[in-house]
C-alpha cells in the first residue's frame, strides 16, 4: 500500500446515518471545506468492489480498469455522447491505416504529449512515443506480469510476439523487451504498426482500451519495479495522488495534460444530450479538478452516503433502493424535487456462475458431466432472482453475449431462462446422480459424495444470491457448500483456478459479442476463460468468427458459438443486469456510455451548489 498526501475527509451530516458510511469509506468525518478550501471541483463516489492494482499489465477487474483509465491513453477513444457507438483518435494523430486483409496496422501519434511528472524522469519532460506502446504491449508477454488479458494479444497474433514468449520462458531467460518483432515495431519516433499472422477486423477497437493498451514509460516501470502497481503514471487527465488500498483512491488533474477541448456529437433528436453538448462545447477537459473514490461494499452505507449528499454520484443503485429511487421506472418525487438526475441503462455485460471444467465434481465433458450442470442449471429460478435479489434491475440471459454487442440477439432463446425442477431430476436420476444412502443428498454417480463449493462475498446482494442458490440446490437434493473471500482474493483464486464455482459478472466496453465468446476459448484459461473450458469444435468457431468481418456470415458462426456454450455449461449466464446511476443536481452533463469508462473527464460539478448542500463554505 502507498498513501501519499493528505488523508482524505467526509462530511458529517447525522451522526447515526453517517458512522456506517464513513467506516466502510475508511475516512474520517470533517467538512468538505477542509479538503477542498481552494474551491476545487471535486467529484466523489464510490466503488463497492476494491481495486487490485493500477499496473495495466496486471488487471483485469472492473474497478481497476475504471481507475486506469483515467491515468493512462491508448492510440483511439469512443465517442462519450454518440450513439450508436462512434470510434475517434485520442493520442493517435488519425485513424489507423489498414491493410485490405487486416494484417497490417499503422498507427501515428500525436506529437507534443506528455507523461505527468514523476522523479523517474529525473526533473525532465518525457514526450510520449510510438516506442511506448510498443514497450507496454510488450509487457504483457512478460512472464513477470501475469497479465490476465495475454489472451487477447495472443488472440490476434501478433507476429513473433508469442514466439519470444516461448523462447524465453523455454530457454528460462528474462523477457527481452529490446528483440526487435516484425510484428510490433516503432517505424520512427511517433508511428507504430501492428502486424498480425491472421486477420483482425476489430482489432483497432482494443486500441481505444486505456487500461489494456495504455502508454507506460519503460524508464517509469524500471524505477519502480514489482510496485509499478502502486506509481501509475500516465498521460491522461488525472494522476493519483492518494491512495489507501481497499479503502480510498483520489485522483487530480494531470498538469501535464495536453489541452483537449469538449467536442462531442449526440444523435440528432438527443434533446438532453444535444443541450449538454452545446453548453459545455469548447471548455478545457478534464472538467473537474479531482476525483474521490471510496470503497464501500456494503450497499446500506453507498446509498445514504449518496443521499447526506457525501457523494455527487451513485454508481448503480443497489437493488434493494431501488424500488425507493425509482419507483415504476421513474426517478422518485422527492429525489426530483432536490433537482437529482436518474440515467438508466443496460450494460454490455452478462452475470454467470462458471463451473470449473477441470474439477472432478462439476466439470468435465462425459454425458454424466454434462447432466450435472445442466440439471443445476435448469433448478436456478432465474425470473426468482431478478424479482428477489435484482429487484427487476435485469433481463434473463439467454446466452454468454451482452446486449449492445455485435452477435446479441434479442429474440434468441434458450434453456439458460428455463426453470424445470423436475426436469432436472430426472435428467440427474437418468445419470446416476441419486440418493444412495437415504439422507436426503445426492451422490455421484460413482456412490462418492456430491458436494458443491461455491465462492462469494460477503456483500448483502451476494448474500442474497448464494440463499437462492441454497434454496434451488436443497430442492434439487444437491449439498451446496459457500466459501466466502474479499473479490480480491476470489480473482486471485480464480486465476490460478482453485475455485469450484464462482459467481461474477462480465463486461466489455467494445461493442462486440467476442468479448463474451472468449469466455469459452480454450486459450484463454487463466484469463477471460475461468471456467477452463477447452472444447475443439468451440474453438475452431471462435477462431472463425474472429476473423470475419462483421456480417450475416459471421452473425451465423457467433450462433453456432454460443450454441456450444448452452449445451455444455461450463457457465450458468443468468441475467444481463439494467443499472440506474443517480446524480446529484450540482453535477453537470452526467451520462454513462458503456464504451467510455473514464467518464469523469466530461463531468462539470457546480462547486458553488455543491458546498452550499453540504453546508460549508469555501
Amino acid at each position: 500500500m502507498t498513501t501519499t498526501l493528505k488523508p482524505g475527509f467526509l462530511r458529517v451530516a447525522g451522526a447515526l446515518v453517517l458512522g456506517a458510511a464513513l467506516a466502510a469509506a475508511g475516512a474520517s468525518a470533517q467538512p468538505i471545506a477542509a479538503a477542498n478550501g481552494d474551491a476545487k471541483k471535486v467529484l466523489r463516489y464510490s466503488f463497492r468492489v476494491a481495486e487490485s492494482s493500477f499496473d495495466p499489465a496486471q488487471i483485469t477487474d472492473l474497478y481497476s480498469r475504471t481507475v486506469v483509465a483515467g491515468i493512462f491513453e491508448a492510440p483511439l477513444e469512443w465517442e462519450f455522447l454518440a450513439r450508436p457507438a462512434r470510434m475517434r483518435t485520442n493520442t493517435a494523430a488519425a485513424m489507423p491505416e489498414v491493410s485490405a486483409d487486416f494484417k497490417t496496422f499503422t498507427f501515428r501519434i500525436k506529437p507534443g504529449i506528455h507523461f505527468a511528472d514523476d522523479p523517474a524522469f529525473k526533473g525532465e519532460k518525457r514526450e510520449l512515443t510510438a516506442q511506448d506502446y510498443v514497450y507496454s504491449i510488450k509487457r504483457h508477454y512478460d512472464p513477470r506480469w501475469k497479465s490476465g488479458n495475454l489472451y487477447l494479444l495472443e488472440n490476434f497474433k501478433i507476429v513473433g510476439l508469442s514466439e519470444l514468449r516461448k523462447e524465453l520462458i523455454d530457454a528460462k531467460k528474462p523477457f527481452d523487451y529490446d528483440r526487435d518483432v516484425e510484428g510490433l515495431r516503432a517505424l520512427d519516433r511517433y508511428t507504430l504498426q501492428i502486424k498480425t499472422a491472421v486477420p483482425n477486423p476489430r482489432l483497432p477497437q482494443s486500441f481505444t482500451d486505456a487500461s489494456f493498451v495504455g502508454a507506460l514509460a519503460r524508464e517509469v516501470v524500471e524505477f519502480y519495479g514489482d510496485k509499478i502497481g502502486e506509481h501509475p503514471v500516465g498521460t491522461g487527465p488525472f494522476r493519483i495522488t492518494e491512495w489507501r488500498r481497499s479503502s480510498r483512491i483520489v485522483l487530480e488533474r494531470n498538469a501535464s495534460y495536453r489541452e483537449v477541448r469538449y467536442d462531442e456529437r449526440p444523435a440528432e433528436g438527443d434533446t438532453r444530450l444535444q443541450a449538454v453538448a452545446s453548453a459545455f462545447k469548447g471548455k478545457r477537459l478534464p472538467l473537474v479538478d479531482r476525483v474521490e473514490i471510496s470503497i464501500i461494499e456494503e450497499n446500506q452505507p453507498r446509498w445514504l452516503a449518496f443521499l447526506n449528499a457525501e457523494h455527487d454520484v451513485l454508481e448503480e443503485v443497489p437493488p434493494e433502493f431501488i424500488s425507493i429511487a425509482t419507483p415504476n421506472g421513474k426517478l422518485a418525487p422527492n429525489l426530483a424535487r432536490q433537482g437529482m438526475q436518474a440515467v438508466r441503462y443496460p450494460r454490455a455485460e452478462v452475470s454467470v456462475s462458471y463451473f470449473a471444467m477441470e474439477n472432478p465434481v462439476v466439470g468435465g465433458y462425459e454425458p454424466h458431466q454434462v447432466a450435472l450442470r445442466r440439471a443445476m442449471s435448469l433448478a436456478v429460478d432465474v425470473d426468482k432472482e431478478i424479482v428477489v435479489a435484482r429487484r427487476g434491475q435485469a433481463i434473463p440471459a439467454q446466452s454468454p453475449i451482452g446486449p449492445g454487442t455485435f452477435g446479441y440477439d434479442p429474440k434468441f432463446k434458450s434453456e439458460m431462462s428455463e426453470y424445470n425442477l423436475a426436469r432436472a431430476k430426472a435428467l440427474l436420476d437418468l445419470h446416476g446422480h441419486v440418493d444412495r444412502n437415504g439422507d436426503g443428498w445426492r451422490e455421484q454417480p460413482d456412490g462418492s459424495p456430491l458436494v458443491i463449493e461455491y465462492a462469494s462475498q460477503p456483500d448483502q446482494q451476494n448474500r442474497e444470491l448464494i440463499g437462492l442458490w441454497k434454496k434451488n440446490m436443497d430442492a434439487l437434493g444437491v449439498r451446496m457448500e459457500f466459501k466466502i473471500a474479499k473479490w480480491p482474493e476470489n480473482l486471485k483464486s480464480s486465476r490460478a483456478g482453485k475455485l469450484m464455482m464462482w459467481g461474477v459478472g462480465w463486461s466489455t466496453t467494445l461493442p462486440d459479442g467476442d468479448t463474451f465468446l472468449a469466455l469459452g476459448y480454450g486459450p484463454n484459461q487463466g484469463g477471460a476463460n475461468h471456467a477452463r473450458f477447452n472444447l475443439p469444435a468451440f474453438n475452431a468457431l471462435y477462431v472463425q468468427q474472429r476473423e470475419l468481418p462483421d456480417g450475416p456470415e459471421r452473425l451465423a458462426v457467433m450462433s453456432e458459438a454460443k450454441k456450444l456454450m448452452i449445451a455444455y455449461m461450463p457457465y450458468k449466464t443468468h441475467v444481463h443486469r439494467i443499472w440506474t446511476d443517480l446524480a446529484q443536481p450540482w453535477v453537470k452533463g452526467y451520462h454513462r456510455n458503456i464504451s467510455v469508462r473514464e467518464f469523469w473527464k466530461y463531468v462539470d460539478v457546480d462547486a458553488q451548489q455543491q458546498a452550499g448542500r453540504n453546508g460549508t463554505s469555501h
